[in-house]
């Protein structure tokens, strides 16, 4: 008596990130056939040159602005000179040990990674590889790339999560020394005299912020009105003002026209002529998709102009069993919008019950000092009719906690639509905004009203009180 099984379904990975680190879990739990394909390591550039080192790098930026705001707070740090008496010290930068740590961490976490799609039944491959139309892929196993030495890998569904890298000006190339990418930024062995930033862009404003508190001098480069163009105008001037008032250099509505190597630093050259010298240069001008070459036109994938992948809001690609994830496609370029698309295109080609990606519910956060949390519409949207809404808006300096912490700068805002008083968005600015906003997602994630919002109880003190007293104040009469 024959009997037959039902194959597994068989699921290829390009691009090991968050996107498709989650879409391996995801099809694992699901019992799937799993194969992820990696050059770099498990994680991708979020884990080992981006999000993980970068935000490592910022935490030691806080603890030195920690230390430097501690006399507010009544805390004197002092040594004894030669003579006895007290002498405030200097705070020293070790950014070689300070990188170190930061790289080590980024690889640790790689490793975790790994180890976890290992124990959960994944293949894992590491090489380059490329779409072989739409019925799987081929994976380079030779470290240049060519295709001397290659496997095939068939697939029933194809997740394509290849990621993005910095973009590079052609009149600022980077050499890894002096003009920089933000992956390059941790070879550094020593805190720059003089950090020029070109770009004042989520990654140029946070490093901008970072290499300040570490002690460098910095002069920001921005081409717009302000700096963090497209961010909510409250919360841009706040960190403008902030940045102004910690002694960077913020030149607006100025555009680098080239930077060049010198003697002795760098020499960015502006548009209208002027020059700004300085030790070091950090390009940070946006990224582009990691999507040519790899077979996706040949198989039929729709891109945009610029290279990205369009996707639906499950996340499948022009081509049904082609699905894709992360900065490579045309959604947010946020790990945690990766993370959530390489989840979605598993359970859809799998069958599984989905809930389409709503955009506008992702909170988001710029990790300055302090830093920008947002989430849902935004002030812009209600004020140019997109939406109707009501906006009010409570600065922290009223907030009994953040006097006790001696936080001056910040403010909690809300949106709330005019007839019910539905959360629809919010905007927060504060130290550690990223954890603050969380309150703000689940009630525009599950439409609760300010009313519902204010019935909570927040701790007393806290700075989650002032989200309370903000939907309070938006009181809905009945």
């Amino acid at each position: 008596m024959a009997y037959e099984f039902e194959r597994k379904q068989r699921i290829a990975i390009l691009g090991g990130g968050p996107g498709g680190y989650e879409a391996a879990l995801a099809g694992a739990q699901q019992g799937a056939e799993v194969t992820l394909v990696e050059r770099v390591g498990v994680g991708g550039s979020a884990v080992i040159t981006d999000v993980v080192p970068s935000k490592s790098l910022i935490s030691t930026a806080e603890a030195t602005n920690s230390i430097g705001e501690a006399t507010d707070l009544g805390v004197q740090l002092f040594v004894r000179n030669e003579l006895g008496k007290p002498a405030r010290p200097e705070v020293a930068i070790n950014l070689a040990a300070v990188n170190k740590r930061l790289l080590a961490l980024a690889r640790q976490q790689s490793e975790d990674m790994k180890a976890t799609l290992m124990r959960a039944g994944v293949n894992l491959v590491s090489g380059h590889g490329r779409l072989d139309g739409t019925s799987g892929l081929i994976v380079s196993t030779a470290e240049d790339g060519s295709g001397i030495d290659f496997d095939r890998i068939e697939a029933d569904t194809i997740v394509v999560s290849v990621g993005a890298t910095p973009r590079i000006l052609p009149t600022a190339i980077p050499d890894g020394e002096r003009i920089l990418s933000w992956t390059e930024l941790y070879n550094l062995r020593a805190v720059p005299e003089h950090l020029i930033v070109v770009g004042s862009g989520v990654t140029g404003a946070e490093f901008a912020s970072a290499y300040r508190a570490l002690g460098a001098r910095v002069t920001l480069i921005s081409s717009r009105d302000q700096v963090l163009p497209g961010e909510d105008a409250d919360a841009a001037a706040v960190i403008e003002n902030v940045f102004k008032r910690n002694g960077m250099v913020v030149l607006s509505k100025s555009r680098a026209a080239s930077v060049v190597r010198t003697e002795t630093g760098v020499l960015a050259t502006l548009s209208d002529g002027r020059t700004v010298e300085g030790s070091h240069c950090l390009i940070a001008v946006g990224s582009i998709p990691n999507t040519a070459g790899i077979g996706l036109e040949e198989a039929g994938v729709q891109l945009t102009e610029s290279g990205h992948i369009r996707v639906n809001r499950v996340a499948r690609t022009s081509i049904p069993n082609i699905y894709a994830a992360g900065d490579c496609t045309t959604e947010l370029p946020l790990a945690s919008v990766a993370s959530m698309m390489g989840r979605t295109a598993v359970f859809h080609a799998m069958g599984d019950a989905v809930k389409p990606i709503e955009i506008r519910n992702v909170s988001a956060n710029i990790f300055t000092q302090p830093e920008i949390a947002t989430v849902g519409w935004t002030q812009k949207q209600i004020e140019d009719g997109l939406t109707r809404g009501i906006i009010h808006k409570l600065p922290l300096s009223s907030n009994p906690r953040a006097k006790m912490m001696g936080i001056k700068d910040g403010f909690v805002k809300l949106f709330a639509t005019t007839t019910t008083g539905t959360v629809i968005g919010g905007v927060i600015v504060a130290p550690k905004a990223s954890e603050l906003i969380f309150p703000l997602a689940l009630a525009v994630e599950h439409r609760l009203t300010v009313d519902e919002v204010a019935m909570a109880f927040p701790v007393y003190p806290s700075l989650t009180h002032s989200i309370s007293d903000a939907a309070r104040a938006m009181h809905i009469v009945q």
